[in-house]
């Protein structure tokens, strides 16, 4: 399945767990220090350095970019030390997280409250994931370095539905199925 950002409900609430998915738009890059800072935002009521609503995150700490590239190296980062932050900012519009690995289950509690979707990019392929970017703008938080939040131009990037909006998880799917053939 094709999706433009911003992301529309209705459009999530199509996925299902294993669906591979191409996305075009924007997406926002932010690691655990960023999410840090930006719950610390919203706690405070202070203004996001951009608008969350609708919007997808991309948990990447991107390398330098060679010449004539606007992104180096852009993989997937482990999504659980996202974990803290992730339904704060699923209740303040978040819809989609992009990384690797497993989530708590408070975080999947609240992906099917809010309507939102957990999607696994493949660790391991930054190269390529690379080239599916367009443009990337740092945005807030430079002194983070390749943490910092960058807003990128992102299309056909692909992604595999990991948790769904209504509860699914493919990686418990997958033990399951791994046991019962046992």
């Amino acid at each position: 399945m094709k999706l433009t950002t911003p992301f529309k409900e209705e459009d999530l609430k199509k996925l299902r767990i294993g669906d591979s998915v191409e996305i075009t738009g924007t997406l926002y890059t932010a690691r655990d220090a960023a999410h840090k800072r930006l719950v610390e935002l919203i706690e405070a009521g202070k203004e996001l350095p951009f608008d969350i609503k609708n919007q997808g995150i991309f948990y990447v700490g991107p390398t330098p970019p060679k010449p004539g590239k606007v992104i180096g190296s852009a993989g997937p980062t482990t999504s659980y030390r996202m974990d803290p932050y992730a339904p704060i900012l699923m209740a303040n519009g978040l819809k989609v997280m992009i990384g690797k690995g497993g989530r708590s289950q408070e975080v999947k509690d609240a992906i099917k409250k809010y309507n939102a979707v957990y999607l696994g990019a493949i660790g391991g392929a930054g190269a390529l994931l690379s080239k599916c970017i367009k443009k990337a703008e740092l945005i807030a938080y430079e002194d983070l370095g390749a943490e910092a939040i960058r807003k990128l131009e992102v299309e056909n990037f692909p992604v595999i539905v990991v948790n769904d909006v209504y509860g699914g998880d493919l990686y418990e799917e997958g033990q399951s199925k791994w046991n019962r053939e046992e």
